[in-house]
């Protein structure tokens, strides 16, 4: 039938391509000339702006930093939760529910959530005043640098962390059972078998984590805004910040464009460094 009417499949996929071009690529592309150009004309004014920013050196150093710390613990996490879910039997959906509660949790709920904890009259120095180990702390303050960093790392790593555990778990599932009892067979251990046999199966998955993952950790900002305000700039809080309170979407939009190349940047670095055979694709 599509021999005689070869048109058919691109009219099937015709409302997904206009689809796309309406919401995405159509504002993309509006995103980038806003950020290249000035006053109708092509101009590296906004990017020069962006760079000269009190915050700017700040901001790219806090995201990096952040991403670097938050995406690799998540990933073993992850993989030590799927791992222990794989060889649970009964009761094995509700553990998986009750590690999924996060993703039901928005960006800024997941960061009130620990503000409540960690702010000065919060719960955790309630308690601690409470069993006499310390007098009130402030955890979130610029004066406590280190402590705030490490505060917003383990919001994003309890916030984060279940949706590359699922991820995990669904390559896991795809490891067929009897590669596993050939290696028992033959005497590999634990983490022979892990290292040989099930971390190359579930290749797939781990690329599509880290990539997923490493994304939105250059795009974090709820939980950031909520924990630490100004005191912890990231790249995506300097451009709310410039289209919100500068009023200036040019400036803003460079940003946007900055954290687009740097999210290609990572990705293209997975894809060639975790290649994934077309074959092990599902």
């Amino acid at each position: 039938m599509t021999n005689s009417r070869p048109w058919i499949p691109y009219l099937l996929i015709l409302p997904s391509v206009a689809f796309l071009a309406l919401l995405f690529v159509v504002p993309l592309v509006q995103t980038i000339w806003l950020a290249v150009s000035d006053n109708g004309a092509p101009s590296l004014a906004n990017a020069e702006r962006m760079v000269t920013d009190i915050n700017f050196t700040r901001s790219v150093k806090n995201t990096f930093l952040l991403t670097i710390a938050v995406v690799p613990v998540q990933i073993a996490l992850a993989l030590a939760m799927g791992t222990m879910v794989a060889k649970v039997g009964r009761g094995r959906e509700t553990i998986l529910w009750i590690w999924t509660i996060p993703l039901g949790i928005s960006d800024l709920a997941a960061g009130l959530v620990w503000l409540s904890i960690l702010q000065n009259t919060g719960y955790l120095n309630s308690l601690l005043f409470g069993l006499g180990i310390s007098r009130q702390a402030s955890w979130l303050s610029y004066q406590t640098p280190v402590a705030l960093f490490l505060a917003i790392a383990v919001a994003e790593i309890w916030r984060g962390t279940a949706i590359v555990m699922v991820i995990i778990v669904a390559g896991l599932n795809q490891v067929p059972k009897e590669f596993k009892e050939a290696a028992e067979i033959f005497g590999a251990g634990p983490w022979t078998r892990f290292w040989r046999i099930t971390l190359p199966l579930i290749r797939p998955a781990l690329q599509s984590a880290l990539i997923l993952r490493t994304v939105l950790a250059f795009e974090v900002f709820a939980v950031v805004y909520a924990l630490g305000g100004r005191n912890f700039p990231v790249l995506v809080g300097e451009a709310y910040n410039w289209q919100n309170q500068n009023q200036n979407y040019s400036v803003a939009a460079a940003y946007a464009v900055l954290i687009m190349i740097i999210s290609l940047a990572a990705t293209l670095t997975y894809l060639k460094a975790l290649k994934v055979d077309p074959e092990r694709l599902p």
